[in-house]
């Protein structure tokens, strides 16, 4: 069987993309198994790729010619299409940022989506683009395997309309103007994870920390969203990696009106210049900031973990209090002293952390009193998986 005569079936395989600005992420199910799981990065530059777990015998290749984001899926298909794996190939998965006030939940990727879809990408242009050119590129690639769509935005969709909504006229609302909210699939995951460690308790008021380059804090109940940081982009709440999250929209008018900054000039600022890397002036990576005695360094640091304070508050006071905190991505996973700073200046909630816990990285965090403090791995291509397996079954 070839991988265009490949179809769905009770052993079907599926493939998941989750697709970066200079990253690839990729996990391979067979049902509910995951076969294989890696990253190809410094994709546009000296692309590597990178196993977490692979079947037995199956190396990664020495080199790899990756300029781009779709020419990396295309290296992934080229190592992976002659070991057999993909020989009962059913689905692609693909991660797709903004899926709009339209897509709620996965879909199939056709022509007459992925245009609804390319029409999103000025409010993404970091990762729409490469997303649905990457699908593109599948599709050209293998015409008979379907593509699968899940969407970053679609967790948050189910809010109230008062916590979708800007303080701007009715008709600009009715077109879509609204708050979205994006790292929905990291989240859905999490409130996954939490029912199967916390039970009847995981319904509580419920605080997610997804903090990495991009960085958001969600809160929920009874497993679903009722706010989040991030708004109509990924631009706006926590200050990020290269993003410096709510900003006073009159600072954009100044720069244009006095400054005589054009859309462009702004845009590079928004999403490259500023976050952590501006702050500091050195470095995007929490872990260069962290190891730093640079003034500059540590401010960086500092305005990091404010921002989580206040934006932590607010939620706590949509929720009406606070049952469980939970610390995911890169920076919520690995950098001890961050987390630290965060809940040792949450004592008014009733926080209370355990030093040793938070040093041998958890899971759990508290002392056994107090909200319930976590330190879970998010897995968004796990949850990709039982989204399209859902939606196949159906």
């Amino acid at each position: 069987m070839t991988l265009n005569e490949s179809g769905p079936g009770p052993y079907g395989a599926r493939l998941i993309l989750n697709g970066g600005s200079s990253t690839l992420k990729f996990a391979l199910y067979q049902g509910e198994t995951r076969r294989l799981r890696g990253t190809l990065e410094r994709i546009g530059g000296a692309p590597r790729l990178r196993l977490g777990e692979a079947p037995a015998g199956l190396v990664p290749p020495a080199t790899i010619e990756a300029p781009d984001t779709p020419a990396a899926a295309a290296a992934l298909l080229d190592w992976l299409e002659p070991s057999g794996e993909l020989a009962h190939l059913e689905a692609i998965v693909h991660r797709i940022v903004h899926g709009g006030r339209d897509f709620a939940a996965p879909v199939v990727l056709d022509q007459a989506t992925l245009s609804r879809l390319e029409a999103l990408s000025p409010l993404a242009p970091l990762h729409q683009p490469q997303a649905l050119a990457v699908v593109r590129a599948c599709r050209e690639r293998l015409p008979g395997t379907r593509q699968i769509g899940c969407f970053d935005t679609a967790f948050h969709r189910r809010q109230p309309r008062l916590h979708q909504l800007f303080g701007l006229p009715r008709a600009l609302s009715d077109e879509g103007i609204l708050r979205y909210g994006f790292h929905g699939l990291s989240y859905a995951y999490i409130a996954r994870r939490l029912r199967a460690l916390e039970g009847d308790e995981a319904g509580g008021r419920t605080i997610v920390a997804h903090l990495g380059q991009g960085a958001s804090l969600c809160a929920m109940h009874q497993g679903e969203s009722r706010a989040t940081t991030m708004g109509f982009t990924a631009l706006d709440g926590l200050m990020m990696g290269r993003r410096c999250g709510a900003l006073d929209p009159g600072v954009l008018l100044y720069l244009q009106q006095q400054r005589g900054w054009d859309a462009a000039r702004i845009e590079r600022l928004l999403y490259q210049e500023s976050g952590l890397l501006g702050v500091s002036g050195h470095s995007d990576d929490m872990r260069d900031l962290l190891a730093s005695h640079e003034p500059a360094c540590q401010e960086a640091v500092d305005l990091f973990v404010h921002r989580i304070l206040r934006e932590i508050g607010a939620l706590v006071a949509v929720l009406g209090g606070l049952d469980t905190l939970v610390f995911t991505a890169g920076i919520g996973e690995h950098a001890t002293p961050v987390r630290q700073r965060v809940c040792d200046q949450l004592g008014w909630l009733g926080v209370e952390l355990d030093p040793r816990r938070n040093a041998e990285q958890g899971p759990r965090l508290d002392r056994g009193r107090g909200p319930r403090l976590w330190v879970l791995a998010t897995d968004e291509e796990a949850e990709m998986n039982q989204a399209a397996a859902a939606l196949l079954k159906a």
